[in-house]
């Protein structure tokens, strides 16, 4: 079955005015909790089905696939299945969620109740065995909450539900032995009673222990409590037909946890020492460094400042007759202050330089936002795809900082060609984001992925970028060029200097190098989790660890940033934005590099597809990041440069 693909009406109108997602988006836990009476319907859904890390602890498929693929032969609720509405976020991350056949009723017991039959031939039995062996997971949810399995983790002692079950298994005694497919489900329901109100009850757990079960007959009652029946083996021979009945019991379990404190079972820190060692680790290091290169600073320019100042302040036809001053002011009268004529030169390519540095503003607006309303709680994982659907919404409201950060900036690099500034920023990296991500997405759509975004969720995404969007970029340009532009404190020269050889850690590469690593060390261990969490389909929640550590990378970034220029401008090299930009961009190469090393020691995905849709969505987010950490590279260097050069007097 095909994704479903939302109505571009109601999905656009939906989206513009942002109502049900912002609302859902806003949600506290506690807030809207839903109540049933004994013997009430409790509504089951299915998701897609996803891989998740299989025996040998890798992954071995990014693609997921429609619940009711005709290749699994899942049962299927009478009048066919039913897409429940989702918010865009939920769209882009890959959730299809639709109706069940499952008929739930609070608190009422229910065993060995049958679904359906289905006879799986060898096409299908090849297709679900090989899922079944990259370790593929069903997701359901009960009442919003994702239908997991009770596990208990040795290193903290506590045990929480991690969303999704196995949809088969493999013996343990026999790796190379046969694939059991899992037919029987237990379901485990945990419901609270509401305080004074004995006939209202709410879910706050639900747990799916699967089991593999060849009845003997699918007519008349079915017996699944008997230890003596044999797994479901799907058989791929030619030619031969393997008959699977599905069914499924259900029990209820009242439990003392309260409604608004369900999702904590879910939201399980692994490792957390790791987690605060490396996070202390960050802190210390970012400290240091910022006072090195505080007291480096500091302590030199005040000194530079000083010296040159007092040079200003010498009548030079007082030494006209004494050599050795005359000599030691002109040794004295060295290093940065030199450049003061070229370091506010216009750099090459300002067109370019000022697109992206207009995005990167945008980028980071839209991080800080996005991080401090998941701090505060505002962002609920109860309502899937609230993360996704606010950062679009940001970033699609935030174009207005981006236009106006880059006409501001191409101004006061006297650009000229203010027109094309303004088209460019807008259209240029979005135009590359959203070409890449449509590419990737026809890989999607040729595997009959459920992840594949429907065409008309792209033209809907067009048309909020081009009626939101860029009307607000081209409004802040329009303000960025009529604002005054930024005077540089020192005059520039009509003849640029030359620049001297530079020795080898002042040059490019090796520059760039050294002041990428930082920012990324500062994130390295956090970026572990994240990508553990797109990847292996976890609950991601620890935005307190995020918060600080987007701040300590920002501190890092500006901080080694400002240094290498500092060295730059006392080697006489004037050409200070560009590098500024590119060295802290390039610890998005080592996020990359990180994640090159991530997919050949954590992930076996084999198949030239998943090989693709891991390197291209890596790039794109590297790509991402790179103007976002350059951006902060550059106005942190910017800002020093100023307030240098406008601390001298300059004849």
């Amino acid at each position: 079955m095909k994704p479903s693909p939302i109505a571009p009406t109601t999905a656009l109108v939906s989206a513009l005015l942002a109502l049900p997602q912002l609302t859902a988006a806003f949600y506290l836990p506690g807030v809207a909790p839903t109540s049933y009476k004994p013997g009430d319907a409790v509504p089951l859904y299915v998701n897609s089905i996803k891989p998740v890390a299989a025996k040998d602890f890798r992954l071995h498929s990014v693609l997921s696939y429609d619940h009711y693929d005709p290749r699994f032969k899942f049962c299927v609720p009478d009048g066919g299945p039913k897409y429940v509405s989702e918010s865009l976020g939920s769209i882009l991350f890959g959730d299809r969620i639709m109706t069940s056949p499952f008929n739930l009723k609070m608190a009422q017991n229910d065993t060995c109740i049958k679904l359906c039959s289905a006879q799986y031939d060898t096409e299908s039995a090849h297709f679900v065995n090989g899922r079944i062996q990259k370790g593929f997971a069903l997701n359901w949810l009960v009442d919003g909450l994702p239908a997991g399995q009770n596990l208990y983790d040795e290193l903290t002692g506590t045990s929480f539900y991690s969303p999704g079950f196995a949809l088969g298994q493999i013996s343990a005694a026999d790796p190379e032995g046969p694939t059991y497919f899992n037919n029987h489900y237990d379901i485990v329901v945990e419901y609270h009673k509401v305080r004074g109100q004995e006939n209202q009850l709410r879910v706050v757990g639900a747990i799916v222990e699967p089991s593999s079960k060849a009845y003997p007959s699918a007519e008349g009652n079915l017996d699944c409590m008997s230890d003596e029946i044999k797994p479901v083996v799907l058989s791929e021979d030619v030619d031969r037909i393997t008959d699977v009945t599905f069914s499924y019991s259900v029990s209820w379990r009242e439990s003392p946890t309260a409604w608004a404190t369900r999702w904590d079972k879910y939201l399980h820190v692994f490792d957390p020492k790791i987690h605060w060692f490396s996070l202390i680790n960050s802190a210390v290091v970012v400290v240091f460094l910022t006072i090195t290169v505080s007291s480096v600073l500091f302590r030199a320019l005040r000194k530079d400042i000083a010296r040159y100042n007092r040079l200003d302040q010498i009548n030079l036809d007082d030494l006209s007759g004494a050599d050795g001053l005359e000599d030691d002011g002109v040794q004295e009268d060295s290093g940065w202050k030199l450049v003061h004529g070229d370091v506010f030169r216009t750099p090459a390519h300002p067109l370019l330089l000022s697109v992206l540095l207009g995005n990167g503003a945008q980028l980071f607006a839209m991080t800080g936002f996005t991080i401090c309303f998941a701090l505060l709680g505002f962002l609920s994982p109860s309502n899937r795809g609230s993360l996704g659907t606010i950062m679009v919404f940001l970033y699609t409201l935030l174009s207005f900082i981006g236009g106006y950060v880059s006409a501001r900036t191409y101004k006061s690099m006297n650009g000229e060609k203010w027109k094309l500034n303004i088209a460019s920023t807008p259209l240029l990296v979005p135009g590359i984001v959203f070409s890449t991500f449509f590419i990737l997405n026809l890989f999607l759509w040729a595997n009959g992925a459920a992840g594949a975004v429907p065409f008309t969720t792209m033209l809907v995404i067009v048309a909020i970028w081009f009626i939101i969007s860029v009307p607000l970029s081209v409004a802040g340009s329009w303000l960025g060029f009529r604002a005054k532009a930024l005077e540089p404190p020192v005059r520039t020269n009509q003849i640029p200097r030359q620049i001297p050889p530079s020795t080898t850690y002042l040059k490019p590469i090796p520059s760039m190098l050294l002041v990428g690593i930082l920012p990324f060390g500062a994130i390295f261990v956090e970026l572990y989790f994240i990508m553990s969490s797109i990847w292996f389909s976890k609950i991601y929640y620890m935005f307190g660890f995020l918060f600080l550590c987007y701040g300590l990378m920002i501190i890092t970034c500006a901080a080694v940033t400002v240094l290498m220029v500092y060295f730059l401008l006392c080697a006489e090299n004037y050409h200070w934005q560009w590098r500024a930009f590119l060295a802290a961009g390039t610890s998005a190469a080592y996020i990359f590099a990180n994640a090159l090393i991530y997919l050949i020691s954590k992930l076996a995905l084999g198949g030239f597809t998943g090989t693709v849709l891991y390197i291209g969505y890596s790039a794109l987010l590297s790509f991402l990041f790179f103007i976002l950490t350059g951006s902060i590279g550059f106005f942190s260097s910017w800002w020093f440069v100023r307030k240098i050069y406008g601390s001298i007097k300059i004849d």
